[in-house]
């Protein structure tokens, strides 16, 4: 089936204008093609068309991703709640205290996950030797690249730290290549960096949408 992607702003990646009014067209699980909304919707009548607030970019790759989802614990809303609160768990004395497993990294990853995906997060940089950890981001539709050089803590937002949005972006929008994007509801791309990921409207993997906010 073709979906058509469509927002206010386009921004297709580096080395490419931002499109007003532009769409992405998915054909299973990559970009088929690439424009203007008018010319795109009109050239393929049939498609489902979705349509977000704000702007359209290629998805985000999160640096630290071991030290986000093996060296943090995100507590079981809303389980755990109550307890432990709702903010990420960090530091090896706070973490000796919940005195965990494999099984229960795993379940805290796969909630890390929904979180980076909630960020419009498409891929994680990082080494990963929790097997339970590791199944869990792979299932969860992220790539899984080498670690890269970072300072400070890792943050779940990818913007954090950069110089800039693009910086973030993982790959660009254009014919032929996966379908990996993400809506965020700002005006343009300065307002990616000023207001973060948590602007988030969806998350588009392999053609599938992993993310949509209610």
């Amino acid at each position: 089936m073709l979906t058509l992607h469509t927002a206010e702003l386009l921004v297709p990646g580096p080395g490419s204008a931002p499109l007003p009014g532009g769409a992405v067209l998915v054909d299973g699980d990559r970009i088929a093609r690439v424009g203007p909304y008018e010319e795109v919707a009109a050239a393929h009548p049939h498609a489902r068309t979705r349509r977000w607030p704000g702007v359209i970019t290629p998805g985000l790759v999160v640096r630290g991703a071991d030290e986000l989802l093996e060296r943090t614990y995100y507590p079981d809303d809303p389980y755990e709640v109550t307890e432990l609160g709702a903010d990420p768990i960090r530091g090896e004395a706070a973490l000796d205290a919940l005195k965990m497993t494999e099984p229960r990294w795993g379940n805290s990853a796969r909630r890390g996950t929904q979180r980076l995906l909630a960020r419009g997060v498409v891929a994680v940089c990082g080494r990963f030797t929790v097997p339970a950890v590791r199944t869990a981001v792979s299932r969860s539709g992220l790539t899984i690249l080498a670690p890269v050089a970072y300072e400070g803590l890792p943050a779940l937002d990818p913007f954090a730290g950069r110089g800039a949005a693009a910086e973030a972006f993982h790959g660009i929008l254009e014919a032929g290549v996966p379908a990996r994007f993400a809506a965020f509801a700002v005006a343009d791309e300065a307002g990616l960096k000023e207001q973060g990921a948590t602007t988030c409207v969806a998350t588009v993997i392999g053609g599938r949408l992993l993310h949509r906010r209610r």
